[in-house]
């Protein structure tokens, strides 16, 4: 399977619905949204938040659940299931891209005490397919499977860096951007004007956008054949406690990450 192939797709846009089968959109819907919540969730709640009928509602998490997609308490209240985890681990397989990133993370020491992640683009998100957990103590748990909205991650950034200004726009199009702490960009615009200096240097930074005191430098991974970045790689420091040498020291590091996985990859 090719690289490409194995790169999950964007999320389905409402004005392609009509060519979408509405059965598998709801089962989708659902699950994403349990995905995105911090605990079970009630019949009542998902069917609030996603303007669905109860009575169809049931018997679809009857079935997912009966899938392993969702999973029900014994307070009638539903969560994600395992069957992601076990998809999410077969991508990795697939694409080779997880493949590369760890067989490259080994062959550079001076970030082997710092944790490393992999990343992938999905919609204006990005998702963690693999961590690289280093010897530091970190605020954030980058847990594989986890979602940062991508304006405020570094990774999300050199990704979204390989792309041009109105395939941005159209990603994040009609929505305010997230803002995760009061470092976080506040406009689309700021974030073009950050994306062209991405493109620049060659590395995208999180200066404390995801969690307070602590930032992050990504670099875009590229495969054959390929414009737009098909991954990234970051690292995350303590702000605190890193010197301006050892800032350089990741930066360069990060970025050569980023180069030996993109030629494994055949770049």
């Amino acid at each position: 399977m090719s690289t490409r192939s194995a790169l999950p797709a964007e999320r389905p846009q409402r004005a392609a619905a009509a060519s979408l089968v509405p059965a598998v959109e709801r089962a989708v819907l659902v699950v994403d949204h349990l995905a995105a919540q911090s605990q079970p969730q009630t019949l009542a709640d998902l069917s609030k938040a996603l303007g669905l009928p109860k009575s169809s509602l049931h018997g679809l998490l009857h079935t997912l659940a009966a899938l392993g997609l969702a999973t029900r308490n014994t307070r009638a209240e539903y969560a994600l299931g395992p069957k992601p985890v076990q998809w999410a681990g077969a991508f990795g397989r697939q694409s080779g891209v997880v493949e590369a990133f760890e067989a490259a993370a080994k062959e550079l020491p001076v970030i082997a005490e710092e944790t490393i992640m992999l990343a992938v683009l999905d919609g204006a998100e990005v998702v963690y397919l693999a961590c690289r957990p280093g010897t530091r103590a970190l605020a954030v748990n980058f847990r594989v499977g986890g979602r940062f909205p991508a304006a405020c991650t570094s990774s999300g950034k050199a990704l979204l860096a390989t792309l041009a200004d109105q395939r941005v726009r159209e990603l994040l199009a009609g929505h305010p951007l997230p803002r995760l702490t009061r470092h976080s960009l506040a406009s689309l615009a700021a974030l073009l004007r950050q994306l062209d200096r991405v493109r620049g240097q060659g590395y995208a930074v999180d200066d404390e956008e995801v969690a307070e005191g602590m930032h992050c430098f990504g670099a875009p991974v590229f495969a054959a054949g390929r414009t737009d970045a098909v991954a990234a790689v970051a690292v995350s420091l303590i702000k605190a406690s890193t010197s301006a040498r050892r800032r350089d020291e990741v930066v360069s590091a990060i970025r050569e990450l980023a180069a030996r996985v993109s030629q494994r990859l055949g770049a």
